[in-house]
């Protein structure tokens, strides 16, 4: 059941990557464009989590994985509140 679990969070996350890439084509926002590829850290970190036996070892290195994906939605959002807008004076 666990695997079951992994692989739908894997593949939600996967779907939702493919949203933000659809968003990022459209707008030409960076910040889509890392939102993507955060997700699909994520996702790729689900499908490690469920091939490694848990008590493996090298299992806890795995979550760094889900830690830049957190760096990158936070670098993206610290980005885009710095950026300057056009119009603004």
């Amino acid at each position: 059941m666990n695997y079951f679990f992994h692989g739908a969070i894997a593949l939600g996350c996967w779907t939702i990557g493919l949203i933000y890439l659809r968003f990022y084509r459209r707008v030409k926002d960076r910040l889509f464009a890392i939102f993507a590829g955060a997700f699909w850290l994520l996702a790729i970190e689900r499908v490690l989590l469920a091939s490694v036996a848990k008590d493996q070892e090298g299992r806890p290195l795995i979550y760094v994985i889900r830690l830049l994906a957190f760096v990158l939605i936070i670098l993206a959002v610290l980005d885009k509140n710095r950026a300057p807008r056009a119009g603004r004076t």
